[in-house]
Order: C-alpha cells, then structure tokens, then sequence
C-alpha cells in the first residue's frame, strides 16, 4: 500500500500572515497522524517563507510519540540551513531538492549528469546521520539509474507534468512515461516516492498506473480540502484511495 505523508507548509503560510501561533504547526501535524496518516514532510527554505527552523524542532519532538510515523525533511541540502535540521533531528527521510531561493515552489528534479559529484558527499552524509535519502526527479530523466550508484535509496518523482496532463488527451502518454521511470527505478533497486500538485481527483489514476509508489507526499491540495470538510477527514479520504489504488 502507498502511505502518505503530509506536507504542512501550508498551515505555517496561514500562520506566518500574524504573529501568533494560529494555525499551529504541531496541532496541524497531529490532527494528520491521528487521522491515520503515515508521515508528515517539511520544507524549509531560507527565507522561511512557511516552516521556520523551530518548526523543524517542534515536529520533530511531536513525532517522538508517533515512533512509526516517518519524519521527511525536504529541501536544497546546499543551503547551509538544511543540513544543520538534518544533522539535529536526524529525520527518517531527507528528500533533496534543486529549489533555488527565488522559486515559489519546487519545479523540476535534479540534473544528475551536472549536480552529480556535489550530491555524492551531501548523500554520505546524510546516510551517517542515519536518514534515508530520496533525489527528487523527473520523470523523464535519463539520469535515474545513476541515483543508486551516489548512494540514494529512493527517488521522488515531480508529478506536477502528470497534475497538468490530467483530464487531457495527454494525461495517457505521461502516465507511460511516470510508469516507465518507476521500472527502472525498480530495476536498480530504488524505492519510488512521488508528490506535488496531487489531489483527491488525480491521485487515484496515478497510483493505479504507476506502480510500486511507496510513498506519495500531499500538502497543497489537501491543507486546501480541508477547509471544506476539516483536516481529519481529508486525510481518511486521501487514505482510501491510497488503499484502494
């Protein structure tokens, strides 16, 4: 079954627009564990535009009494910042992403054939710490079997392509093509993960014609939906159809 886990920097957006604790992160991250989610993602930035690094701590304590639940700190590992949240929390995963300062959100995966031999140290490092690590990428990469060869355990698939294709006559085409890297991901002995800009319409197809996702991470649309019905029932909803798919 593909587990979840829930992206929060939503609800530190809404919090971060007054100076209170309201949202608050932890009670957020709570209301998804109670509800049934598998792991809770930050992703931190410089600017701390949404998680701020005492985020980081206060998510990290709340997990201690979910000791099943999976810790995934997201995040470009060459900013100084995220490598200090990775070596004091010593997360379950650490998903590595190119995201520059300036960029709204994360928008592509790595390019192996340039960023290859500065990841190499960073992937050491980070398996010292007793993390698993996972290269964000697209889905169209070539590079994906060079990820076992640095020393990653998994890959997480940019599934905004797939979000886009949705609903049109290429969403058949972009499947293949996320099917295709999830093989060979398979092929060299990595786990698949895969996230951003899935919701409740597109996650269904997507795990049902993609297979072996072990993990999907959700924030955007689900912090969204649950407006509508509350925080604990989107997560049952995102459940069942993680099950279900």
């Amino acid at each position: 079954m593909t587990k979840l886990s829930v992206n929060i920097n939503k609800v530190a957006t809404l919090r971060n627009t007054r100076p209170l604790d309201l949202p608050s992160v932890v009670k957020a991250a709570r209301l998804c564990l109670e509800a049934g989610a598998e792991g809770i993602t930050v992703h931190p930035r410089p600017d701390q535009r949404h998680i701020r690094s005492h985020d980081v701590d206060d998510v990290a304590r709340l997990l201690k009494d979910y000791p099943r639940a999976e810790y995934n700190i997201e995040g470009n590992p060459f900013f100084d910042e995220y490598m200090r949240h990775a070596e004091r929390v010593r997360p379950k995963q650490c998903t590595l992403v190119p995201d520059t300062v300036e960029a709204s959100t994360s928008d592509h995966g790595w390019d192996l054939a340039r960023d290859a031999e500065r990841l190499r140290p960073v992937i050491a490092e980070l398996k010292s710490f007793g993390c698993r690590v996972s290269l964000f990428m697209d889905a169209d990469s070539a590079c994906i079997p060079l990820v076992r060869e640095l020393g990653a355990d998994r890959i997480e698939l940019y599934t905004a392509p797939y979000a886009e294709s949705f609903g049109t006559p290429l969403q058949g085409p972009t499947v293949a093509q996320y099917r295709q890297a999830a093989l060979i991901a398979a092929e060299e002995g990595l786990g698949v993960n895969a996230g951003h800009d899935l919701s409740q319409d597109n996650l269904g197809a997507f795990l049902t014609g993609v297979p072996n996702v072990l993990e999907v991470s959700i924030g955007h649309a689900l912090i969204a939906e649950a407006l509508e019905v509350g925080l604990p029932e989107t997560v049952r909803r995102y459940l069942r159809i993680c099950t279900s798919s």
